[in-house]
């Protein structure tokens, strides 16, 4: 409204002027003015800026060894073995993976703390392996039975699925899936999944949720 009536009046002023000058003077100011938007208040519109989305979940339903399934999963996601020994997820580079100890990440899952510590090669049984992306966003990599696997893709998932991730192939577990980290809610520590097997796979319950709900550590 207010554009429609400032060129009404510059028309009227250049219609009606005896002076070429005038018609002049209105067409530069005519295109010295910004058009407004209608749509907001006061004249302008603000555009806010876009938060990024947490990653997806990445399923590959693929037969093979766990070297395979992992080598696989490591080559869609685009990382690579880190250089340092061990190192701070928020201080270890973009485009690599790690492991951390299954207590580890009990503990810092359940304490919702915003950093992890990982370490270039498994260390102890059960370790789960962490990818830090090129975006520097986090997955956590584990092993799913095939029921879980429609309730975690991006298309299919709903807003909050209960799921158990193991950190090693088992009977009840087969297929290699990646969790963003920032969307796991966990309340309680791994456990063994074969009582009579020390050395056998850990399986941590969790809940992946449809938004994120996690600090993120601050990439350096």
């Amino acid at each position: 409204m207010l554009r429609t009536g400032f060129d009404s009046y510059i028309m009227c002023l250049a219609a009606t002027s005896r002076r070429p000058a005038a018609i002049v003077l209105a067409v530069l100011l005519q295109a010295g003015v910004p058009h407004l938007s209608e749509g907001a208040p006061g004249g302008k519109t603000e555009v806010l800026p876009v938060e990024k989305a947490a990653p997806a979940a990445v399923v590959i339903e693929a037969a093979g060894t766990e070297q395979e399934l992992r080598r696989q999963m490591r080559t869609k996601t685009g990382v690579s073995e880190l250089e340092n020994g061990a190192i701070r997820f928020s201080q270890a580079p973009t485009g690599s993976y790690g492991f951390i100890a299954p207590k580890q990440l009990g503990m810092a899952l359940v304490t919702q703390s915003p950093d992890l510590m990982l370490e270039r090669m498994s260390s102890s049984s059960g370790s789960y392996e962490i990818h830090k992306l090129a975006d520097g966003s986090g997955l956590l990599v584990g092993f799913v039975g095939n029921e879980t696997v429609p309730q975690i893709r991006a298309g299919e998932r709903p807003k909050s699925v209960r799921l158990s991730l193991y950190s090693n192939p088992s009977d009840n577990a087969t297929i290699i899936a990646a969790v963003p980290l920032i969307k796991l809610m966990v309340d309680q520590m791994p456990r063994q999944s074969e009582s009579h097997k020390r050395d056998g796979p850990v399986v941590l319950d969790m809940d992946l949720q449809g938004t994120a709900n996690r600090k993120s550590p601050v990439a350096k």
